[in-house]
């Protein structure tokens, strides 16, 4: 069965708890299964070198994993209006698959989770799609056609599914936010599994 890789750094769960429901999304796509992966922490200190197996969750991500993926989803918390370092650190990582042009015609979609309502969703979002763009994957959002995008006080937008921790991190994600990671993860699915004939 095809792959749809969802790739994320969560640094207080709330990232990863949206993959999940990503990943949920692509799953209720018959024919379509999701793939978990993280990345490692990145350090200051050049000595410092992670574990090859994180203690729990998703396995860490390699290079094969988007080599053999159908689709992307790639979700990183703000830092900045910008993806987390140990997420670009990887994306640094995959000029090799950029010269093969692996991922040209590959769907991709992105999330992202802020701690407040204006703390640069949507750019967080656009830079996670730069170097997809690069790539040359076909960049899916969501469509005003989720009701969810008109109504939400939360998180949500056309870019792709967001979510406002608050500024403890300890929000929960909400029903609105919740519908638009499963539309998300669905509407990715949908679209990798037609371009894949």
């Amino acid at each position: 069965m095809p792959d749809i890789l969802v790739l994320y750094y969560s640094r207080h769960g709330a990232v990863k708890e949206m993959a999940h429901l990503i990943a949920r999304g692509v799953e209720q796509v018959s024919g379509c299964c999701a793939r978990l992966r993280t990345v490692p922490e990145v350090s200051t200190v050049c000595e410092a070198v992670a574990d090859s197996i994180p203690g729990e969750g998703a396995p860490y991500v390699e290079l094969k994993d988007l080599e053999e993926c159908i689709g992307l989803a790639l979700g990183s918390p703000t830092r900045f209006g910008n993806m987390a370092a140990p997420l670009k650190y990887f994306i640094d990582s995959t000029s090799g698959l950029w010269l093969k042009g692996t991922l040209i015609g590959k769907p991709a979609t992105v999330f992202t989770s802020t701690s407040s309502l204006h703390g640069g969703q949507e750019t967080t979002l656009i830079s996670m799609m730069l170097p997809l763009l690069h790539h040359g994957m076909a960049i899916i959002g969501l469509p005003y056609s989720e009701q969810e995008l008109l109504h939400t006080r939360d998180g949500g937008t056309p870019y792709g599914a967001s979510h406002v921790a608050g500024v403890a991190s300890d929000r929960p994600i909400g029903d609105s936010e919740k519908k638009l990671c499963l539309a998300q993860g669905k509407r990715l699915a949908e679209t990798a599994l037609k371009l894949a004939r």
